[in-house]
């Protein structure tokens, strides 16, 4: 709503716009009437609608024609006064003042104007049959009142109206010649509609209603209102009441039916309470909230937010398959102005069988957007109507701002669980299959995947030491001579290369050698296509020997030519080093299948500890067991020992006896 109001009287002189101003001031009829009133501003206090309203008075005596024009341009609704005992005055209203004003606003941004009838205290018939053909004609006129300045009649009304005019507009609700409401208005109302239909069984329930009427009104309907509304309803509609609740088209005829009787205020009070402006737009401070990020933080969903989200999976996943079709994916983007999802997005999550979005993977689109564009995920929020339904003060309060990533490695902790890992490699060595692998995908669906369809990123959750974390894969275009900001911040590196192809090594080497050696930037190098020979590198260094040069972990090999899906150890492997940056990784065993644990030197945790007590209690477990299976031959050879050794003992304490 507006901050203020200016309203601006004109008309022809002695038609009493000064003293309808002083009427209202004085609250009586003044006995000396100036040329032209001082303007005055009306505390928001005072007012209906706690806006504060200027009056500006014109006076033809006083003011150029210049000066009309600028306070034309200034005015937010214009009074046209005429006396209702004066013929002239009423033809100048079409003759002169509604083209002067038209030719001096824009057409797209017409003032709403008013005709004011004064002196109707001087004649005993009513001006409105002249009046309403001009109203007809003209649809920038909100109203006409009658009015009189020496009997105070409807003085208050007048400026009500004329502030009304200006915070609640009929001009983009509704079409008086069509007698029905304009199409961008039935947008706005519709998308409301389904917002506010929680189930999306395309009627507002009893439950629904109360909801929306306090949200919108803060306060709930009472039984029988809320009867009496359906009852109206059901009176002009066939289909406006389906099952006892309000469909659609009952809906939208409500809001008609309160334009018509001149109750828009109420429509513009749902309008505004979900977001829209006066052109029937959501609001830009709507859709983008403030929201501050310091450097070297990151931004993730928060507990609540993810609740919201699950809710909205849930309302539209009819067929309950845990993912949604086409048809459900586009019913759930229904309130949104465009379709935000392309399909790169069923190659960047995980899909099921029929190349459907998961719920799993709808989950991690939603925390790929709000890491990578969390302004994106602010306005996709509020076409969902987050801020409504959960009941906060915008969007942002689903936004966690993570600490500074360099506190986390002072204290050798996190509490984030979005981990960004950048996949560097030369040209064919199969970094796109490693970001698909990830989703599940052997190289047998890789090649079902349209060129045009491929995703530069991909995003699933890992579990590392039982906490569910996401790890986000970018591909990194194999641009040797330019790596951005972007290319470089991340978690974890992932240089990839092709165990197949003898220059494939070369281009990790030169990478992690200018960009990541004096980095604090953990660094993982993959032999890929290990199912493939393994060609001599043209590099003076072999792969292996270059990690054990720059204290790297070995070349972990990797392959996604398999018949299920590919192993996913490496990724829960690279979720580890992004956490914990600093650790020196090593394997517990030599079988490379076990996840990498931490040194003791480097973290001493309890979880460590407890991990160590349990390998540990294994093997000791196993020397039990053998000692359980060879019990009898143990204690027999024990007690024959013991035997011996007690009479050699006492043999030999008698001689030395002997000899003292």
């Amino acid at each position: 709503m507006r901050k203020d109001v200016r309203i601006l009287l004109v008309g022809e002189p002695k038609v009493g716009k000064t003293s309808l101003i002083m009427s209202l001031v004085s609250e009586e009829f003044p006995d000396d009437v100036p040329l032209r009133a001082e303007e005055i501003t009306i505390p928001a206090d005072v007012t209906p609608e706690r806006v504060p309203t200027h009056i500006v008075d014109y006076s033809e005596a006083e003011q150029s024609d210049e000066q009309l024009y600028q306070e034309i341009s200034k005015a937010n609704v214009i009074c046209i006064v005429y006396s209702v005992n004066n013929k002239k005055s009423i033809e100048k209203v079409t003759s002169h003042w509604i083209p002067l004003i038209n030719d001096r606003t824009d057409k797209d941004s017409r003032v709403p104007l008013i005709l004011v009838g004064n002196k109707s205290d001087l004649v005993e018939h009513s001006s409105m049959e002249t009046i309403l053909p001009i109203m007809n004609q003209y649809s920038d006129i909100e109203t006409c009142v009658e009015c009189s300045a020496k009997n105070l009649k409807n003085i208050s009304e007048l400026f009500y109206y004329a502030q009304k005019a200006v915070l609640h507009p009929t001009g983009p609700l509704y079409c008086p010649e069509e007698k029905e409401m304009k199409p961008s208005c039935i947008k706005s109302l519709t998308r409301i509609f389904k917002v506010s239909d929680l189930d999306n069984d395309g009627i507002l329930n009893d439950k629904e209603l109360n909801f929306f009427q306090r949200t919108c009104f803060n306060m709930p309907l009472a039984p029988q209102a809320l009867e009496d509304v359906k009852n109206v309803v059901r009176k002009n509609m066939t289909d406006g009441v389906k099952d006892n609740g309000l469909t659609l088209k009952g809906f939208l005829f409500l809001h008609t039916l309160f334009i018509q009787r001149g109750r828009h205020e109420t429509t513009w009070t749902v309008l505004r309470r979900f977001g829209y402006d006066d052109d029937l737009e959501l609001h830009q401070e709507y859709l983008f909230p403030l929201l501050k990020i310091p450097a070297d933080c990151t931004t993730e969903l928060n507990h609540n937010a993810y609740l919201f989200l699950q809710s909205v999976f849930d309302k539209h996943d009819k067929d309950r398959d845990c993912a949604l079709s086409p048809e459900e994916v586009k019913d759930l983007f229904k309130v949104f102005p465009y379709m935000p999802w392309g399909p790169d997005v069923n190659n960047t999550v995980c899909t099921n069988d029929q190349g459907w979005i998961t719920y799993q993977g709808y989950l991690s689109q939603w925390t790929l957007t709000t890491y990578l564009d969390v302004q994106r995920c602010l306005e996709y929020l509020g076409y969902l109507g987050y801020s409504i339904i959960c009941e906060q003060e915008s969007q942002a309060a689903a936004i966690t701002v993570t600490r500074n990533k360099r506190i986390d490695l002072q204290k050798k902790q996190t509490q984030r669980s979005v981990f960004r890992c950048n996949i560097l490699g030369a040209r064919g060595s199969g970094k796109t299959s490693f970001l698909q692998a990830f989703l599940g995908r052997n190289l047998l669906k890789q090649r079902k995947i349209k060129e045009d369809h491929k995703s530069f990123y991909s995003i699933n959750t890992t579990y590392v030491y039982g906490q569910e974390k996401y790890l986000l894969l970018h591909e990194v275009m194999p641009d040797f001579d330019f790596l951005s900001e972007e290319d470089l911040a991340c978690d974890v590196v992932c240089l990839v290369y092709d165990v197949n192809n003898p220059r494939s090594f070369e281009y990790c080497a030169k990478v992690y050698k200018q960009y990541f050696m004096d980095s604090k930037t953990p660094c993982m190098m993959i032999a890929s296509k290990s199912d493939l020979h393994e060609a001599r590198q043209h590099y003076s260094l072999t792969p292996l020997d270059f990690c054990r040069k720059n204290k790297l972990h070995p070349p972990q090999p990797w392959t996604c030519n398999t018949v299920d899906a590919p192993n996913k150890d490496l990724y829960t492997k690279l979720t580890t080093m992004a956490m914990y940056p600093h650790a020196k990784l090593r394997c517990m065993c030599t079988c490379n299948r076990c996840t990498f644990c931490i040194c003791q030197n480097i973290l001493r945790s309890q979880l460590l500890t407890n991990i160590k007590a349990k390998f540990y209690s294994v093997v000791l477990n196993r020397h039990m067991a053998q000692a359980d299976l060879k019990s009898s031959t143990f204690w027999l050879r024990a007690s024959v020992g013991a035997t011996v050794f007690a009479v050699l003992g006492f043999a030999m304490y008698r001689a030395i006896l002997k000899q003292r």
